[in-house]
């Protein structure tokens, strides 16, 4: 029989990672145990969801737990569970690299980690790579795994001294299930011994007491030796009355924290509790402990991190509110819990009265998942709005933009949404301000909210849509943020006030002036256009135009620069849409060209001005010429004839 055996390197990532995490020192290196219980944990999580539906799955090996083995004289540790384990194929998938959905992410965290040689521990957790912690404390790792699926005792070992290789090959293992061998790196004096029990305890006490499976230990014990048993000697007395027995210990209490009255679990247990079922090595920014009694009963523990994961924009990512049903696990990545735009939020739910049969169909058209989803929602509504300034800043820098998503998908909670919303202005460069602020503040004569999209904020404070506005001292939100633009699509008003974008539509700030202008300028708008048709619908005098010569609008309904930049950035095909040029007719520049325009209307330079108008306003929005060689000709050629002069 011909047994597979290869031998491999690490994805590019890994190997960086591997080298930094060797290398790097870290004020706490006891979490690396934490990690793999937690790995084992989940396991048997998959396990146990499993056999809701192959309950013979789990064959006669149904007492569940995760196994710690200490050996001193060795200096090994291993960590072993009975749940789900590992095929082959998966051994290369989950252990040879990093997680697809965050790599192009993890390389940009990773080459920043670098600048400063250290590997921080918000990273790792960051990218669920906690596996790879063991490497702090090993000098090797080896992994041996039995999937439940796998035929007879079919297993695979996999083995790696960190140095960028590993090797990976068919063996045997009695029973399914994952351990994790670990050949401890050699202490030094005033070092933890990981090998050590009491060490050992320590760890789990403080870090994975919580965990709902026994992690169990065989320790030394001194126990009284039975009379029966006793041996006597010369002297007719028993020569020893204690002996030494090695006799399993379960190290953790397994009490579910979210089972817990509240008030008796501590702030170090919740934070802890939160780095078990998140990965997350931060502290959470706050969390929700809620027993909701009545019709129906369930409990909710919720956290909301303090970091943004880096794939919380990523498609495949996962949503982290775990489902349990009377402290049974019945699956992770509950996302039909809770909508997209909380996806960030981090938990357990426990509801007594579902189904523990109950497949993603079934949860959809579930009358209790609803209202359990419902609730959630609205208790984490009432969270945000009720946090600090500072804390709220630190959450919206974080998860403003996920937040937003809502104010488009969720219309029952819609004006509750908008009130979460924060935006910098023209009047509030350095800080971010709510929309009810800026109601309050609106101008006496002002009926409208008004607003900018765009990627730079630089761009748009100083773009030239906003003069007019700045003039009457009205104040304008600056929206930088892609989802902006879908924001803006819902949100058609705010405590009555209209949202008006300054780019589309008419602002009507001085219409009966704008009236005048267009007296005496129209066959000039209507030569321009004439050489301008493929490009814009319309020439205008403009009401936002203070200071400078020339900008682009769009009708109200008509989609917005910015929108049309995102969708050709992600290869979507947009609307032709043509804009409208609007132009300064008080500009003395454009003085100058109606008076050619009036003495020679076949002036060669005329047809040049109409393209150089729309690349101004081009350039004022932050796009660029069509063509910016001849631009650069044209502005050439005029400078060369006004220093000529």
């Amino acid at each position: 029989m011909t047994v597979r055996k290869e031998t491999r390197q690490f994805k590019t990532e890994v190997q960086q990672l591997l080298n930094l995490i060797i290398n790097s020192l870290y004020s706490n290196k006891d979490i690396f145990l934490r990690e793999l219980i937690s790995n084992a944990s989940d396991a048997i999580d998959k396990l146990r969801f499993k056999s809701q539906t192959s309950a013979e799955i789990l064959g006669d090996d149904t007492e569940l737990n995760i196994k710690i083995v200490a050996d001193k004289e060795k200096h090994t540790l291993e960590i072993s569970d009975n749940g789900i384990g590992m095929t082959y194929d998966e051994v290369i998938e989950n252990i040879g690299t990093i997680a697809k959905s965050g790599t192009a992410a993890f390389l940009k965290a990773l080459e920043e980690s670098k600048k400063q040689d250290v590997l921080t521990p918000e990273l790792i957790g960051q990218f669920g790579v906690g596996f790879y912690s063991s490497f702090i404390v090993a000098d090797k790792v080896t992994l041996i795994t039995r999937s439940a699926d796998a035929e007879a005792n079919a297993a695979v070992r996999w083995e790696s001294q960190g140095d960028g290789n590993f090797t990976v090959e068919e063996t045997v293992r009695d029973a399914r299930g994952t351990s994790v061998i670990l050949e401890l790196k050699k202490t030094e004096d005033g070092e933890k011994n990981y090998a050590d029990e009491w060490v050992i305890r320590s760890i789990v006490k403080q870090y994975s007491d919580f965990v709902s499976y026994p992690i169990v230990m065989d320790v030394e014990k001194t126990e009284p030796v039975p009379e029966k048993e006793q041996i006597m000697g010369a002297d007719n007395k028993p020569l020893a009355t204690t002996r030494k027995v090695k006799k399993t210990e379960t190290l953790n209490s397994m009490k579910a924290i979210w089972a817990k009255d509240k008030n008796s679990v501590s702030e170090d247990e919740y934070k802890e509790f939160y780095k078990h079922i998140s990965h997350d090595w931060n502290d959470p920014l706050t969390h929700i402990h809620l027993k909701l009694e009545g019709a129906t009963e369930y409990t909710m523990l919720l956290y909301v991190p303090s970091k943004a994961p880096l794939d919380l924009f990523h498609l495949d990512r996962k949503h982290g509110i775990q489902l349990y049903c009377k402290r049974v696990f019945i699956m992770d990545d509950c996302k039909e819990l809770i909508p997209e735009y909380l996806r960030f939020i981090k938990g357990v739910v426990d509801a007594p009265d579902l189904n523990l049969n109950v497949s993603r169909e079934i949860l959809q058209q579930d009358r209790l998942v609803r209202n359990i989803r419902k609730n959630l929602v609205k208790k984490m509504l009432d969270c945000f709005a009720g946090m600090e300034k500072e804390q709220y800043e630190t959450f919206y820098n974080e998860f403003g933009r996920a937040l937003k998503e809502g104010i488009h998908t969720d219309w029952e909670n819609k004006d509750r949404i908008a009130d979460l919303l924060r935006y910098k202005t023209t009047k509030s460069e350095d800080k971010l301000i709510s929309l009810q602020d800026y109601v309050a503040n609106m101008k006496p004569d002002q009926k409208e909210i008004y607003y900018i999209t765009g990627d730079s904020l630089a761009t748009l404070i100083n773009s030239p849509h906003l003069e007019q506005l700045k003039e009457k001292d009205y104040e304008v939100l600056l929206m930088t943020d892609p989802v902006d633009e879908w924001v803006t699509m819902a949100l058609t008003e705010y405590k009555d006030k209209p949202l008006k974008s300054a780019e589309k539509g008419d602002l009507e700030l001085d219409k009966d002036e704008a009236a005048k202008q267009e007296n005496g300028y129209s066959d000039l708008f209507d030569f321009i256009k004439s050489h301008l048709a493929d490009k814009i619908k319309e020439v205008r005098p403009s009401s936002r135009l203070k200071s400078s010569l020339a900008c682009l609008a769009g009708d109200t309904h008509d989609m917005s620069a910015y929108m049309e930049k995102i969708l050709k950035a992600s290869g979507q095909k947009s609307p032709e849409t043509k804009r409208i040029l609007e132009l300064n007719v008080s500009h003395p520049v454009f003085a100058g060209i109606k008076n050619l325009f009036d003495k020679d209307r076949d002036h060669h330079s005329l047809k040049d001005y109409s393209q150089l108008l729309l690349d101004m306003a081009l350039i004022g929005e932050g796009g660029k010429p069509e063509d910016p060689s001849r631009f650069s000709k044209i502005v050439g050629d005029l400078m060369f004839n006004a220093l000529g002069d």
